[in-house]
C-alpha cells in the first residue's frame, strides 16, 4: 500500500527523517498563485524542494527560478548549472519530500519515453566529452576580435576622419563588438573553461558568485573593459529565464516587446485584439521592425543596465561599466573630437543591434509564441527555436546561434561542439515525430518579416471583428 500524500497548507514536516510523499496534483497546486500563493514547490528528479523563500534569493535570479513552481524543473536543473556538487548545499535544506512511488517520474501530461530518451541522449553528449571546451578555439575568437577593434582604432589614427576612414572604422568597430557578444554569450553559459577556478569569474552570470581571487579579477576585468561594457548580472537575470522558458510570455524577457512595439505570435495577436488594445499600427510593424526595433533596443540597453546596476546596488559591475566607456573615450575622442566620436559610436550601437537582433530573432519570432503551456525540455524547445544550415560563414556571422536549438537543447555546450551533436538530436526529434526546422539564413530573415505580418494581420483582424 502506497504511503499517503501530503495535505498540510502549511510546510510539510519530514517526520524522523522519514520522507514526505505527494503527487503531481498537490505540487501543481503550489505556484504562488490561487489556493496556495504564498507556496512555491518544484521537482528535481523525484524529490520535492520548496523555495517559496528561496526564490527571492537565488542566485541565478529570482524569475528563472519561479517560472517552475508546481513544475517538473530536472532538466532545467541539469541545463543550467554545470557543477551539480556546488549547487547541492543550496537545494538540501529545500526538501520536503518526494513523489509518491505510484506517480509517474514526469508530469502525466508529458511524453515520459521522450523524456528519457533525452536523459539518455544526454548521458551519450557527456560520455562522448561534448561539454569539454577547445580553450584554444576560444582563444582565437578572442584574438580575432581583439584584432579588429585594434584596427578600428588604427584607421582613424593612420587616415583621419574622413568618410571613407571613418565608415570603415565603424565597420570594423561593430563587427568586433558583436563577435566579443558573442564571445561573452559563451561565457555566461560557462562554456568557455573547464575548470571551476576559471569559470568563476563568470560563472556568478547563472549562479551568482563574485569572483575573489587577484587572478579572476584579472580576467573579469579583462573582458568588462574590451567587450561590451554592461553588467553580467542583468545578463544571467534576462538570458536564464529564456533559456528557461522560450517563447513563454510573461516568463521569456525576450517577448517584453509585445505589446507595446509588436504584437507576436497568432495566440498573443488575437487576444490583444480581443481586447481592443492598439499600442502600434501592427499590421505594419513587419515595415518599421528593421528600424525601430534595433533603435528601441540600443536606447533601452544603455538605461536598463544603469538602472539594473543602480536598483540592485551592483557597485562593481557600475565601474566596469563606467571604465569600459572612459576607455572607448580616451581611445577616440582625441583623434576625432567629441562630435565625431558621438556619431562613430552611435552609428556602430546602431548597426550591431541590427546584426544582433536578425540573428537572435531569426530562430524564435517564426516558431510559436503563446503562453507557458509545460511542455517537457525537448517539446519546449523545440517549439520555440529553428537552426540555420551551417557553413563557415553562417557560424562566424551568427556566433554559431545557427544551432540554436542545440544551444537550447544543452545550453552549457561549448558552441565548437554543436555540429557533432546535431545528428543525434534530429535522430531523437524523427523517433518522437517532432519537426527539427532548419533552413537558409536569407529564409530565416524573411521569416521574421513573414512571421510579423502575420501577427499583425491575426491582431488587426481580431481588433476590428471581435
Amino acid at each position: 500500500m502506497p504511503p499517503e500524500s501530503g495535505t498540510s497548507l502549511g510546510k510539510p514536516e519530514l517526520a524522523s527523517g522519514a520522507p514526505q510523499f505527494f503527487t503531481w496534483e498537490e505540487i501543481g497546486l503550489r505556484t504562488g498563485k490561487g489556493e496556495f500563493k504564498e507556496e512555491r514547490w518544484l521537482v528535481i528528479r523525484r524529490k520535492i524542494y520548496d523555495i517559496s523563500q528561496f526564490h527571492l534569493r537565488h542566485p541565478g535570479g529570482t524569475r528563472v527560478i519561479s517560472h517552475y513552481a508546481g513544475q517538473d524543473a530536472t532538466d532545467a536543473f541539469t541545463a543550467f548549472h554545470k557543477d551539480e556538487d556546488l549547487v547541492e548545499k543550496y537545494l538540501s535544506p529545500l526538501l520536503i519530500g518526494e513523489l509518491a512511488p505510484d506517480q509517474p517520474s514526469c508530469e502525466p501530461t508529458k511524453n515520459a519515453m521522450l523524456v528519457n530518451d533525452f536523459h539518455e541522449l544526454r548521458t551519450t553528449v557527456k560520455r562522448m566529452g561534448l561539454l569539454q571546451p577547445c580553450f584554444l578555439f576560444f582563444g582565437f575568437m578572442f584574438l580575432h576580435a581583439f584584432l579588429l577593434d585594434t584596427a578600428s582604432w588604427l584607421t582613424i589614427w593612420y587616415f583621419g576622419v574622413s568618410w571613407v576612414p571613418f565608415l570603415v572604422g565603424v565597420a570594423l568597430f561593430t563587427v568586433a563588438q558583436i563577435q566579443y557578444g558573442f564571445l561573452q554569450h559563451d561565457l555566461g553559459h560557462l562554456s568557455v573553461f573547464q575548470k571551476a577556478k576559471w569559470n568563476r569569474p563568470f560563472h556568478f552570470i547563472v549562479m551568482g558568485i563574485l569572483c575573489s581571487s587577484t587572478h579572476e579579477l584579472m580576467v573579469y576585468m579583462l573582458f568588462s573593459l574590451c567587450m561590451k561594457g554592461g553588467p553580467p548580472s542583468q545578463w544571467n537575470y534576462m538570458h536564464n529565464q529564456h533559456h528557461a522558458k522560450p517563447n513563454c510570455f510573461r516568463k521569456d524577457p525576450d517577448l517584453n516587446m509585445h505589446p507595446f512595439l509588436f504584437s507576436l505570435g497568432k495566440a498573443l495577436s488575437v487576444e490583444l485584439g480581443k481586447k481592443k488594445k492598439k499600442y502600434m499600427p501592427y499590421q505594419h510593424q513587419h515595415i518599421y521592425f528593421a528600424l525601430l526595433a534595433p533603435l528601441t533596443f540600443v536606447l533601452y540597453v544603455q538605461f536598463a543596465v544603469l538602472r539594473f546596476a543602480f536598483q540592485r546596488k551592483k557597485w562593481r559591475e557600475f565601474a566596469f561599466m563606467m571604465l569600459y566607456n572612459v576607455r572607448v573615450c580616451l581611445m577616440y575622442i582625441p583623434l576625432m573630437g567629441f562630435k565625431s566620436f558621438m556619431a562613430y559610436y552611435w552609428l556602430a550601437r546602431f548597426l550591431e543591434s541590427s546584426w544582433f537582433l536578425w540573428i537572435s530573432q531569426m530562430n524564435h519570432i517564426p516558431m510559436n509564441i503563446n503562453y507557458d503551456q509545460n511542455l517537457d525540455w525537448v517539446s519546449a524547445q523545440l517549439a520555440a527555436t529553428c537552426n540555420v544550415d551551417q557553413s563557415l560563414f553562417n557560424d562566424w556571422y551568427t556566433g554559431h546561434l545557427n544551432f540554436q536549438i542545440e544551444h537550447h537543447l544543452f545550453p552549457t555546450m561549448p558552441r565548437h561542439n554543436y555540429w557533432k551533436v546535431t545528428p543525434l538530436v534530429k535522430s531523437l526529434c524523427a523517433k518522437h515525430g517532432i519537426e527539427y526546422q532548419c533552413k537558409p539564413l536569407l529564409t530565416a530573415f524573411a521569416d521574421i518579416l513573414h512571421s510579423l505580418k502575420k501577427s499583425g494581420e491575426h491582431w488587426q483582424d481580431a481588433y476590428l471583428h471581435a
